[in-house]
């Protein structure tokens, strides 16, 4: 059998084959990212189910949780099947729904206003604002640069991402605080966050900005990333409408079964009901 050497060729022509099917630029960023550190992993050495099996191995090792790794062997498996090297994918780890989420990393409300409150501390009004944007509207990070002043001034975002367009209403006090930041800083059109450049703040800009406050704000590190701002509102919403499938629409998950996983009880949580069974004399 001919050795299969993983090659710079083929991750550029795997990054095209990901643009043409319309996948998200963070998602195409991920993908790409955990390819290449396949590749590294490989060293050069030929592309076999064994040497894959044995990277899955590996990412256990380094303590992984079992979806991150499971996140990984899609986007290579993926590159695979680009390929043609259909007998070098390898099975994904078989997760059970878990009924309860990682305290550790949920973000609560007073939580999330120590942030705001300290971004805007610190001077950092964009990046204030920007937090109340994504958890508010519950904006993906990759949604917030479709927040422009047109938008603003409409009371709506229409997001265009996944092939699906999708509009956002904006919360009344959220839009009354954009556009006065807009006239502050003299945004006419365009997007209201971006950089010196004029550019659209990236993902990573704005997941760095965020960490910086987790000191100050006392917020464990862990806790604190842009979708986890998302995450709050996807629970808040269901808290004060009951209704999955609205916050599924709301949300713009084709499947309600990823709504669910945004709704999961806390550990405290899942205990006091456990408690509350009274099922233990």
């Amino acid at each position: 059998m001919e050795k299969r050497i993983l090659t710079p060729a083929h991750i550029a022509a795997y990054a095209v084959q990901l643009r043409i099917e319309e996948r998200a630029a963070a998602t195409v960023d991920k993908y790409l990212h955990d390819v290449g550190a396949f590749a590294a992993f490989l060293v050069n050495c030929p592309v076999t189910k064994e040497a894959v099996t044995q990277w899955k191995s590996q990412l256990l090792a380094q303590g992984l949780a079992p979806a991150t790794v499971n996140a990984k062997l899609s986007a290579v498996n993926g590159l695979f099947r680009l390929l043609g090297w259909e007998d070098c994918r390898v099975k994904f780890l078989k997760v059970q729904r878990r009924a309860f989420r990682d305290t550790s990393r949920e973000l609560t409300r007073p939580e999330y206003q120590r942030l705001v409150e300290t971004a805007r501390r610190q001077g950092d009004e964009w990046l204030a604002l920007a937090m109340e944007a994504l958890c508010g509207a519950g904006l993906r990070v990759s949604e917030l640069s479709y927040l422009t002043a047109e938008a603003v001034r409409a009371g709506r975002v229409d997001v265009a991402l996944k092939g699906k367009i999708r509009t956002i209403l904006l919360p009344g006090k959220l839009a009354k605080k954009l556009k006065k930041y807009a006239r502050k800083q003299k945004i006419a059109s365009g997007a209201i966050f971006r950089s010196g450049d004029g550019m659209p703040f990236s993902r990573f800009q704005i997941w760095r900005a965020m960490k910086s406050l987790c000191k100050e704000a006392e917020v464990l590190s862990s806790k604190v990333f842009p979708h986890n701002l998302r995450h709050l509102f996807a629970a808040a919403f269901y808290r004060a409408t009951r209704d999955i499938v609205k916050l599924a629409d709301v949300l713009g998950h084709s499947s309600i079964n990823t709504t669910r996983i945004y709704l999961l009880s806390t550990v405290e949580e899942h205990a006091r009901c456990l408690e509350g069974l009274g099922l233990v004399s």
